[in-house]
């Protein structure tokens, strides 16, 4: 099973378990306060995975890695691609 299963999986097992809660489909006779909370929930989901995100991508680039060699080593090439271009007439 691939990940995007898995994820369309959990999904619908939780659309249909919002469903059944906040439309009392099945008639389980559940409190009105259940399905109140019930009804705004996938917005709160929504919103706690769009936080949740938000605070990994701003982690990961708070710990990126420099690499000063590669910098290096880009720079050099970068100085040997301009000569290259001056002894072939190119003007810059």
């Amino acid at each position: 099973m691939t990940k995007l299963m898995q994820w369309l999986f959990g999904v619908s097992v939780l659309g249909a378990v919002w469903a059944l809660v906040t439309f009392d489909l099945l008639d389980l006779s559940l409190p009105r306060t259940y399905r109140e909370v019930a009804w705004p929930m996938p917005f709160y989901l929504l919103v706690s995975f769009g936080c949740y995100s938000l605070a990994t991508v701003g982690y990961r680039v708070a710990i990126f890695n420099d690499c000063e060699e590669a910098a290096k080593e880009l720079r050099e090439q970068i100085k040997e691609a301009k000569e290259d271009l001056r002894k072939k007439g190119l003007k810059m």
